[in-house]
This record gives C-alpha cells, structure tokens and sequence, in this order.
C-alpha cells in the first residue's frame, strides 16, 4: 500500500498528523486518544497498513 493512501485513509476517519520530524511521523486519533507511529517508507506492507489502522481504532484500508 502506498504511504500516501494509508495517510488519506487515516484522514478520512478522524485522525490528524500529531508530530513530524522523527524517523516515523506520529499520528492520533482524538476520538480514542490512541497514538501510533506510520514509517516514512513510500510502500508500506498491508500488514503494517493493518496494524496501524487496528492500533488507531480505524476500518481496515481494504475494506473501507
């Protein structure tokens, strides 16, 4: 899955970029107060999208 999707698919559903400028960016989900590091890698594996979807408390990005 591209990066670019994944950020558009966490938009979509309530989460906002909390920190740039590590290694990996830091994004929140304020409905859950949940945090979770996305890598800066430009292809990221599904499994990783799903991991980082499911820690956000966010739909799986393949099925909406």
């Amino acid at each position: 899955m591209k990066r670019g999707d994944l950020l558009r698919h966490l938009r979509l559903h309530g989460c906002y970029l909390r920190r740039e400028g590590g290694s990996p960016s830091l994004w929140a989900n304020p409905a859950t107060g949940h945090i979770e590091a996305v890598p800066r890698h430009t292809e990221l594996s599904d499994l990783l999208a799903r991991k980082i979807c499911k820690k956000l408390s966010v739909p799986d990005p393949k099925r909406g």
